[in-house]
């Protein structure tokens, strides 16, 4: 049997006047990241955590960490979390426009008698270090870094950089585009779905197969340490993860804060639409 022995864990919120959006949680079975997705509406409606998306990442993690076992129904867990979050959310909130909606990427390492698997629903990332140096990056959007890069540099290009509240939501223009795309998620219309309100999203669940004849060191993480990779460019797959091994997560993390809140503080370098984003990430070994 695989087994996955946990190394070392760490979150961090991006701004430390807000709520940490991001969740984390492990058993025998798995290992998983859920990163709420800023919210677009007018307000929030669940108590008691700060912002709805650090609602549905605690909500979603909680179950995760019950029902995600070695013999679970991965697909039926997913469905079934979904429908008891909308049952959740829509009997306090009433009935809101989809925007409005909480919603959460997943990144997870399942071991079950079939062997181990990556199983996503956006931008979350496991980056796995095979014992003979090959390295593989699992996400359930492999397009999205470039995507967001891209629709963020227009944002910056108009605005003139991120400016003093640290993320583009609080331009209309912008939030309007972005409202926009979030009534897409979970739909048959749209590209992404993500980990929410939509019992459906279980049918679109990224599942893939991870091979491996001996030891292997990952990552499993939100896109906040993925932008070491994918915007700032600092490591691939291989290196993140060795230094990670070799120092611990908290040099990866202050690193990652350098290069937001110093080095490029208004995206005018590497283009995003907030200046530092919650980060998490678990380090595992798999044997």
């Amino acid at each position: 049997m695989i087994r996955l022995e946990i190394v070392e864990t760490l979150s961090d919120p991006g701004k430390a006047d807000r709520a940490n959006e991001d969740r984390f949680g492990f058993n025998e079975a798995c290992a998983f990241v859920v990163d709420g997705a800023t919210g677009l509406g007018d307000r929030q409606f669940m108590p008691g955590f700060g912002s709805d998306a650090a609602w549905i990442a605690q909500f979603a993690a909680e179950r995760l960490a019950r029902q995600l076992n070695a013999t679970a129904d991965v697909v039926q867990v997913i469905r079934g979390i979904s429908t008891q979050a909308r049952d959740t959310f829509l009997q306090t909130a009433g009935q809101q426009p989809r925007y409005a909606w909480p919603l959460a990427a997943l990144a997870a390492l399942h071991v079950s008698d079939t062997g181990l698997e990556f199983i996503g629903l956006g931008d979350s990332v496991v980056y796995l270090l095979h014992e003979n140096g090959e390295a593989e990056t699992f996400t359930a959007l492999p397009h999205a870094f470039a995507n967001e890069q891209a629709a963020a540099r227009l944002h910056i290009e108009r605005v003139g950089g991120i400016g003093v509240s640290g993320s583009a939501v609080n331009d209309p223009q912008t939030l309007e585009k972005l409202r926009r795309g979030r009534e897409r998620q979970n739909t048959p219309e749209g590209t992404v779905w993500s980990l929410g309100l939509v019992p459906e999203t279980a049918d679109h669940l990224v599942r893939t197969k991870i091979h491996s004849n001996g030891s292997a060191t990952a990552l499993v993480c939100s896109d906040g340490l993925a932008d070491l990779v994918s915007l700032y460019g600092r490591y691939d797959a291989a290196s993140l993860v060795r230094r990670a091994a070799a120092e611990g997560l908290a040099p990866l993390f202050a690193e990652l804060r350098h290069m937001e809140r110093e080095v490029d503080p208004d995206g005018l370098t590497y283009p995003r639409y907030k200046q530092s984003d919650d980060t998490t990430a678990i380090l595992l070994t798999i044997g």
